[in-house]
């Protein structure tokens, strides 16, 4: 492992600077470590004490927030705290943005009633920019809180390159920071203590240094342990107020905005949904907590690995991860209950055990070896040994990211537990050991296996990318756990856990009833209208999440324009998208998994650009993939699991009053059902015609122009040695050729002079001829393809016409997708946001969380005990 060494973790008391005053009082300079030491640095005095909040979200029991404070008000100074949520964070998405949003309100709040200045940064589009970094090249000191996970410990190091100012971290997680422990196991040594990595690996270790400490510590009160500023010390510093007009950008007003329309402004994920009875900050927090202390603590030694039991475990570990609530006052009340009540000594000792030991211990690991907490590295070098030696033991099969994701591995317990952190952003800890150690048998090496692991668990669940987190997913790959005397098959010397054996041993239909409780008091019924790539998606993404979702086409298959054309005698054609290409990361990561599942693949032969029938380019900066064994396959993956009806096309809408819900009739009269929500994923031009006149979003819908497009489908001799399988053509009526059999999984002809292709006409030519017959459109498309390769065809064996009125925009709108959540009336398609396929996938994903934010964030009450 790579340990990452310190100078010094107990001396943060610093000399004078150089004009500026930075002593601290000693309990609080212990919690701290100078980045950019005060006598490293001549910079000006600067303007402000800056505070940059993003794990401890609170404005009490907060040891940044006292030195930050403690700084200004013996400086002088106007103290900021600036708080940022950026859409770069790994695994950002409607879940954790909404639970960091709520959070912030209640500071914003908080502080401002305290008269201390808090300004909101929220990263979208129209707001990005380097403000923490201009702010603090104007501090007289930078202040922030210790956070030893991606990405804060890249975002810290970047800050600490780009400027001067002295920086300081603190740690506000826990009741023993880092050099507080090291100075207790090694309390007779004068030199500066370094810590050593065993005593934040072995348990029984950590346990026997800090327990003494942590009995005493427990019983401090929050001004004892840290130090203490006197009330004073705020209000005079809240005197000094700084112009928020030179900030350099808008802070948002947390209190007078919809937080569902902020986050569907960001570009992140929107296909997880926030948890409506898990929202964020100090109040929601707190109400946890009371409730968990008042009614289960007293039985949690009895009931905590009861995973059937929904009130067994305190459920506080994403509130204490980015810091809602204070761990000092949870580890105080906790120890004062078993005080008050001796006979919860056994359960509160368990409880505090779990809170301190194993989460502070996590915490602590996770500060020495940060720089390997994502690789395989980081597990203990016999895991590593025995794991490889068996990486080539016999697996049932192995599951693809996606079937993962989705709970779709056919173990009934793994897929709860997957369910309940899809839908509900939470997993009981005794469930989570067994599904982290599943992965080494679902999946084809251990590398592989401890990828998916964090993956899932940092995307889906709402503790995801904390210490403590990552301290239970190391775990199931060895790490704090020693080694058993005897192998086992895949698992060699690590401790398995049969999914099985532990399904037979719980109460799986309570478990499971829990697990798939509806993710809001009321559910809509959803009708989308359109089986394109972006409809299906929106309707996976919400049937996953527990909506009933009926999806409607008029076409006899689902696709949309990502189609493939069968005739009975003749070979398939992909006459619509031709291939897809990769630019997002939220796309990226499904195209993955759809090519780990064989759905799709790299179309690697060459594509070029002809001129007059000379290549003239080789077009191979951009990868290209297609689906397998045709276009559609990928739409038919995506319908799996669906209620998805064809051949029927949704002719109008009716609101019903008495009801307040739409009513669906199809072209031909017939009733269609009454749904809540309804989703138009169709051209703009179809869209703007069922939506009108319900909604005012029909006037940006019909600023959409679509191009049509003209597509020949032929099966012919003589082009079979083409020395490319697509080109695209400057002259003439066509703007594309493409060989379809020389795609990826698509059969050959036995004949290796005869060749399929499909031929899109361009836009200019297509619009002369919209209205041409097919008979003319073939001949005039035949000849212009012989042209395009100079050569003449021989024996044409099958040809057909197919006119895409409504195509391609070269202008889409510069929303993701359209929602009214007044009229609960939504539109989506590649016209919204960018085109092609990746943007009406991200188009459907996006109307989803529009969709999933009104029930969860909209409509949810504002705190919840759960």
């Amino acid at each position: 492992m790579t340990r990452i060494d310190s100078e010094e973790f107990l001396f943060a008391t610093a000399p004078l600077g150089p004009i500026l005053d930075y002593q601290l009082p000693t309990r609080l300079s212990e919690r701290c470590e100078w980045l950019i030491h005060p006598d490293q640095t001549a910079c000006d005095p600067g303007e402000f004490v800056l505070y940059w909040m993003h794990n401890a979200i609170r404005g009490h029991e907060n040891p940044a927030l006292d030195v930050a404070v403690s700084l200004a008000h013996q400086n002088g100074l106007p103290l900021l705290v600036y708080h940022g949520l950026s859409e770069k964070y790994p695994f950002a998405s409607d879940r954790h943005h909404a639970f960091i949003l709520q959070a912030a309100r209640d500071v914003q709040r908080d502080l401002t009633e305290r008269g201390i200045s808090y300004a909101f940064h929220l990263e979208r589009a129209g707001h990005r920019g380097p403000h923490l970094r201009d702010l603090a090249r104007r501090a007289a000191v930078l202040v922030t809180e210790a956070m030893p996970v991606a990405p804060l410990v890249a975002w810290t190091e970047r800050i600490k390159c780009l400027v001067t100012t002295p920086f300081v971290s603190v740690d506000t997680t826990c009741l023993l920071s880092l050099a507080q422990v090291t100075a207790i196991a090694k309390p007779n040594d004068l030199s500066p203590p370094k810590p050593q990595p065993e005593w934040f690996c072995q348990p029984s270790r950590y346990r026997q240094i800090t327990a003494g400490e942590y009995k005493v510590r427990c019983r401090w009160e929050y001004e004892t342990m840290i130090g203490g500023l006197p009330t004073e010390e705020f209000q005079e510093v809240a005197t000094l107020r700084l112009d928020e007009s030179e900030l350099g950008f808008e802070p948002v007003d947390l209190q007078n905005v919809c937080l569902s329309e902020l986050i569907g402004q960001c570009k992140i994920d929107h296909t997880i949904a926030p948890i409506a009875d898990s929202p964020g900050g100090m109040r929601a927090g707190y109400l946890r907590w009371e409730h968990f202390r008042d009614h289960s603590l007293a039985q949690y030694g009895q009931h905590r690995e009861d995973e059937s039991d929904f009130e067994s475990g305190s459920r506080l570990s994403a509130y204490l991860h980015y810091g809602m609530v204070s761990p000092f006052r949870i580890a105080r009340e906790a120890s004062a209950s078993q005080d008050a009540s001796p006979h919860w000594e056994s359960s509160v000792d368990r409880f505090l055990d779990e809170l301190l030991t194993w989460r502070e211990m996590s915490f602590h690991f996770c500060q020495m070896f940060c720089e390997d907490l994502d690789t395989f590295d980081v597990i203990p070098d016999w895991a590593k040994a025995t794991l490889r030696q068996h990486a080539m033991d016999p697996r049932d099969g192995s599951c693809d990211w996606e079937s993962l994701a989705r709970a779709r591995t056919g173990l009934p317990l793994w897929d709860a537990a997957q369910r309940s952190l899809l839908k509900q952003g939470e997993l009981h800890n005794n469930v989570r050991l067994t599904w982290g150690k599943a992965f080494l048998s679902m999946t084809t090496c251990p590398e592989q296996a401890l990828n998916h692991c964090i993956d899932l668990n940092h995307r889906f669940a709402l503790d995801g990318r904390s210490p403590a987190s990552y301290g239970g997913i190391l775990w199931c790959f060895g790490q704090f756990d020693e080694p058993l005397e005897d192998a086992h098959p895949i698992y060699g010397r690590i401790r398995p856990r049969s999914v099985q054996s532990h399904a037979d041993r719980i109460d799986f239909a309570r478990f499971a009833r829990h697990v798939d409780r509806p993710i809001a008091k009321k559910l809509p019924r959803v009708a989308v209208v359109g089986a394109g790539i972006g409809g299906l998606m929106a309707a996976r993404v919400m049937h996953d999440h527990g909506l009933r979702v009926t999806v409607f086409d008029k076409s006899r298959g689902v696709g949309g324009r990502l189609a493939t054309r069968r005739h009975a005698a003749a070979p398939s054609f992909d006459h619509g998208a031709q291939y897809f290409t990769v630019r997002d990361d939220r796309f990226a990561r499904y195209v993955r998994s759809w090519m780990a599942a064989g759905v799709a693949e790299a179309w690697m032969n060459p594509i070029v650009e002809l001129d007059h029938g000379r290549i003239v380019d080789h077009k191979r900066s951009t990868p290209r993939y297609v689906g397998k064994p045709a276009m559609n396959s990928i739409a038919k993956h995506l319908a799996e699991d669906l209620s998805v009806t064809t051949g029927c096309t949704v002719g109008s809408l009716r609101h019903d009053n008495a009801t307040d819900a739409w009513q669906l009739k199809s072209i031909d009269a017939d009733d269609l059902g009454t749904f809540d929500v309804v989703i138009v994923n169709c051209p703009p031009q179809q869209a703007s015609a069922l939506l009108n006149p319900h909604t005012d979003l029909v006037e940006h819908i019909e600023q959409v122009e679509m191009s049509p497009c003209w597509s020949l489908m032929i099966s012919c001799d003589g082009a079979g040695d083409l020395p490319f399988a697509g080109a695209f053509i400057n002259d003439g009526p066509l703007s594309w050729i493409a060989r379809n059999d020389a795609k990826p999984g698509r059969p050959s002809h036995r004949d290796p002079n005869r060749s399929d292709w499909v031929l899109h006409a361009s836009i200019d030519w297509t619009t002369e001829h919209l209205d041409a017959n097919q008979t003319d459109v073939c001949e005039a498309l035949t000849l212009a393809f012989s042209n395009a390769i100079d050569r003449k065809l021989g024996t044409i064996h099958h040809r057909v016409a197919h006119r895409w009125l409504y195509a391609n925009t070269n202008q889409p709108l510069p929303q993701s997708c359209l929602w009214d959540r007044t009229t609960m009336l939504g539109a989506c398609g590649d016209w919204c946001g960018g085109p092609r396929v990746e943007g009406a996938f991200l188009s459907g994903a996006a109307i989803a969380g529009c969709v999933l934010r009104h029930v969860t964030v909209d409509r949810c009450p504002a705190l919840a005990r759960s």
